[in-house]
């Protein structure tokens, strides 16, 4: 079986051996655009309109002003390269991927309201045919192991794609009683000014803490600290710890005075309104009570996925990737 693992991972096409791939977001040059798509039309960009939230099920959230029709129960996301001009007619060969989703949820933000949907298929052209399969037969071989979140079929295909857009990964901060955690999340983005969705699992010691505290600091940190941030996944699954434990700075949030992480880039401080449970996921909604950043060239660490990364090397398309 060994034997097998190993050819698998040597034909499946990939460029690169890590599956996730970290970037400094801001000087990733050239990358895909999301577009809205109704009755075989280009609606609008929603790159900046979305947010990625949930992958087991994939889930995205929308400001409701995000999707024109009234109430849609499915719609459709074309990521592409190009840029596409609203009300023109939808080419499949514009496109490098396809999401379809359906309406799950809607939830109110103050004056907004939240539409929030699951994915039911994705297809995309980042690898051809043949080796999308050869790493669809490796995961369904070897990806079924504890601790592990296996994506069974069409999911881990869907999963890719949500991936193909540079994932912020942030660093919350959760305290109680002189004692804290600090983990990793890239689940998460504003739905505006005053509002915030993170999504954590639902299983987690992390995302108890939340719910027990109330409130948390998530903070922006410099692409540098990708190592340094990776290894902090683990405590997920954590209990609180005294503050030595951590890489923290000396500085504390303005409000809630929680300790920053070290190369900390910008921070928000936010207040739990309400959650749900879909999937492995809680999905919550804070207040932003207070924001600030710091001065200095930006170098925001995010991730893409490999099968991604690859298709830029194979269209001669810059990266700056983080190898870990």
């Amino acid at each position: 079986m060994k034997l097998l693992k190993k050819l698998l991972n040597k034909i499946n096409g990939l460029h690169y051996p890590q599956e996730y791939l970290c970037i400094a977001c801001e000087s990733f040059e050239q990358p895909l655009h999301l577009y809205l798509i109704e009755d075989g039309k280009v609606i609008k960009d929603i790159t900046n309109l979305h947010v990625f939230v949930g992958y087991n099920p994939l889930i995205f959230s929308f400001p409701s002003s995000a999707i024109t029709s009234a109430g849609p129960s499915m719609i459709t996301i074309a990521f592409s390269q190009q840029l596409l001009q609203s009300n023109a007619i939808f080419s499949k060969k514009d496109a490098v991927a396809q999401l379809h989703l359906k309406k799950i949820k809607e939830q109110k933000a103050g004056t907004e309201t939240i539409l929030y949907f699951e994915g039911v298929k994705g297809s995309h052209h980042f690898i051809s045919a043949f080796y999308q399969l050869i790493i669809q037969l490796n995961n369904r071989l070897y990806q079924k192991k504890s601790g592990n979140v296996f994506l069974p079929g069409n999911l881990y295909k869907q999963v890719q794609i949500a991936y193909s857009i540079p994932r912020n990964i942030s660093l919350a901060t959760v305290g109680q009683y002189d004692r804290y955690n600090l983990f990793p999340t890239d689940l998460h983005g504003p739905v505006n000014t005053d509002y915030y969705i993170i999504s954590l699992r639902h299983d987690g010691k992390a995302c108890q803490q939340v719910m027990n505290t109330g409130s948390l600091l998530l903070s922006q940190v410099h692409s540098d600290f990708y190592k340094t941030v990776y290894a902090l996944g683990k405590n997920h699954m954590q209990e609180l710890k005294e503050k030595d434990n951590y890489p923290f700075s000396n500085e504390v949030s303005a409000k809630l005075q929680l300790p920053l992480p070290s190369s900390a880039l910008f921070y928000r401080e936010l207040e739990l309104q309400d959650s749900f449970v879909h999937g492995i996921h809680r999905v919550m909604l804070f207040r932003t009570l207070y924001r600030q950043g710091f001065q200095g060239v930006p170098s925001t660490l995010s991730h893409v996925h490999n099968v991604y990364a690859t298709w830029r090397q194979n269209n001669q398309l810059p990266g700056n990737y983080l190898l870990r």
